[in-house]
């Protein structure tokens, strides 16, 4: 599990080929790594990954065809969103992300909003029912405050902070990213179709 605080934006520096899936070096920036290790979970563009191979500047880890064909962002050398996984100690600051993307989104709009920024998404249809006013949602692994929604478009103000804090500043019209929606509005329909199926 994660929070979608970025902790760092790091960068793949080098996309091995192997057979239709793919192996990434990537490189950590000021993530402190010591407490990871082979094996540990981490966040790529709001991707959780499995850390193949670990040092104190880098991580390796596998993607598979079926991530690939789901997410957007793993298949060039590129900034990338870092976070590691949650502990039971730490702060929940944003909320509960499990890094299992439900979707991809298209930007139609990313403007200057006074001295913040406004940033309005197209979900995919299937997942724009989940999205709700004042409620949260992942942008490449990115925790965010829904402001609107008119149909299948959603809006988000980004303060300068978050701005200069992870690859969001490099978005433009047409980017594709990664969206994760809150569980709780799935759980919430899941047992509501339960209990209509056994009313």
């Amino acid at each position: 599990m994660f929070t979608g605080i970025i902790q760092t934006i790091g960068q793949i520096e080098r996309i091995t080929p192997m057979g239709e899936d793919l192996k990434l070096n990537i490189a950590c920036a000021d993530l402190d790594m010591q407490d990871v290790k082979t094996g540990d979970s981490i966040a790529v563009n709001g991707v959780c990954l499995t850390a193949i191979s670990v040092s104190k500047s880098h991580f390796e880890a596998h993607v598979s065809k079926e991530t690939l064909s789901v997410t957007v962002g793993l298949g060039c050398t590129q900034p990338v969103n870092l976070e590691k996984a949650l502990r039971l100690s730490d702060r929940l600051g944003g909320h509960l992300v499990s890094g299992h993307v439900d979707g991809v989104g298209k930007v139609v709009l990313f403007e200057p909003l006074g001295d913040c920024w406004k940033l309005d998404i197209r979900a995919p249809h299937a997942i724009a029912k989940y999205i709700a006013i004042k409620g949260s949602i992942g942008v490449n692994g990115v925790s965010l405050t829904v402001n609107s929604i008119n149909h299948d478009v959603f809006s988000i103000n980004l303060i300068p902070h978050t701005i200069k804090n992870t690859t969001l500043q490099f978005l433009k019209t047409d980017s594709l990213v990664n969206l994760e929606v809150d569980q709780v509005a799935r759980y919430v329909e899941r047992m509501t179709l339960w209990a209509e199926e056994n009313d």
